[in-house]
């Protein structure tokens, strides 16, 4: 039996109002939506008749909905992988100024709409994205499940998620890169995404990645920012609230948008928690919380990462300085792992600063809350950490 789980994303429309909602394939999006709103009519252009039916004749759209009944209507209609027939968009368009029917449009990227100049409503549809899964929609989150196994539904809660991994990275190569017709450079873009995935969470340098790659940087960066446009990962600027030589300011981090995917591209498996390995992932881990957070509470902070040219790094800064926070694979903090967060403190006078760790219970060292992982999620998907 496939279970079912509350997810924390809140779609609530006024009258009139239409959405997008984004997110990676299989996070989840079309079984909430079935589950949050059971009486739509709904439109699922993966079904290659209703795919091919719409790229011949997209007025049948709209024809067919000025057929429906006034019930029918009362709720959203859906529309499903919307990006793979932007054609749609301009009747979606006219239906919702004419006749003030609501959709909620669904899809896995918006980039091929935006390069195709497609008609994105000028401001008449909310955007929403979908995540993986976070803490606070899974009772008794096994660790290690989560970084061997990431937080995509069907991975997390499969056996066999090594396999469903591995071809949900080669999916994705195909399918929203290549079949959308996003780089050309097939080889390179391959070989670039094995480089990422070996850089991934460290300071990007671009031209190392273009040696690895056989192209420029300027075409690495492009890279990037396919894997960025279509929801794959996120960069984190370095936090520069104020000049200072001491302090790198230019170089970013690229986070892909699921732990296990990140995994799967390295062939990494995480035996025990502890190790070089483990702190990686669980630092990844946290952001993907923090991201999710932001994101299903509609915060809009920043999240950035603050690091000295000494090497003095402090994970994540959020907002603008008002919190900080230190990620340590470790069940043992000690005095040499607060030096970071100290220095940033006495610099910058945080609001909150917190060290996310393994240990068993929390304690308070001066200003700075030690805090086992569970404590930290349950405390930020409380607004306890930041709001």
């Amino acid at each position: 039996m496939v279970q079912i789980l509350t997810r924390s994303l809140k779609i609530k429309l006024p009258k009139g109002q239409s959405a997008f909602l984004w997110g990676p394939r299989k996070t989840g999006k079309t079984t909430f939506l079935k589950t949050t709103l059971p009486e739509s009519l709904r439109y699922d252009l993966l079904q290659t008749d209703i795919f091919l039916e719409f790229v011949k004749r997209p007025f049948l759209l709209r024809e067919q909905l000025l057929a429906a009944s006034p019930e029918q209507l009362n709720a959203p209609v859906i529309v499903d992988e919307v990006q793979k027939v932007p054609q749609l968009l301009d009747e979606i368009h006219w239906l919702i100024e004419n006749k003030g029917l609501r959709f909620i449009l669904c899809g896995s990227s918006a980039r091929k709409l935006k390069r195709g100049k497609a008609n994105l409503l000028g401001g008449r549809a909310w955007r929403y994205e979908m995540h993986p899964l976070v803490s606070a929609e899974v009772a008794d989150l096994d660790l290690l499940k989560v970084l061997n196994r990431g937080m995509i539904p069907s991975h997390y809660m499969q056996t066999e998620y090594r396999k469903s991994l591995e071809a949900y990275v080669r999916d994705y190569l195909k399918e929203e890169v290549f079949d959308e017709g996003l780089t050309r450079n097939i080889p390179a873009f391959s070989r670039f995404f094995d480089a990422m995935g070996f850089s991934h969470g460290e300071l990007t340098n671009y031209a190392n990645i273009a040696r690895d790659c056989g192209v420029d940087a300027k075409t690495v960066k492009e890279y990037y920012q396919i894997l960025i446009d279509t929801l794959l990962g996120t960069m984190i600027e370095p936090y520069k609230k104020r000049k200072d030589r001491n302090v790198i300011i230019r170089a970013a981090k690229f986070y892909l948008f699921d732990v296990g995917v990140a995994g799967a591209i390295t062939h990494r498996r995480i035996p025990q928690e502890k190790g070089e390995q483990f702190g990686k992932a669980f630092e990844h881990f946290i952001l993907m919380e923090i991201i999710a957070h932001r994101a299903y509470r509609e915060l809009n902070y920043d999240v950035n990462f603050w690091r000295t040219k000494s090497g003095l790094e402090v994970d994540f800064i959020l907002g603008h300085g008002e919190v900080a926070i230190e990620v340590k694979g470790t069940s043992r903090v000690d005095n040499k792992d607060l030096r970071p967060l100290k220095s940033f403190i006495l610099d910058y006078r945080p609001a909150r600063a917190f060290v996310v760790c393994n240990e068993d219970a929390a304690r308070l060292h001066e200003d700075i809350h030690i805090l086992p992982w569970r404590d930290f999620l349950n405390m930020l998907w409380n607004g306890e950490v930041i709001s």
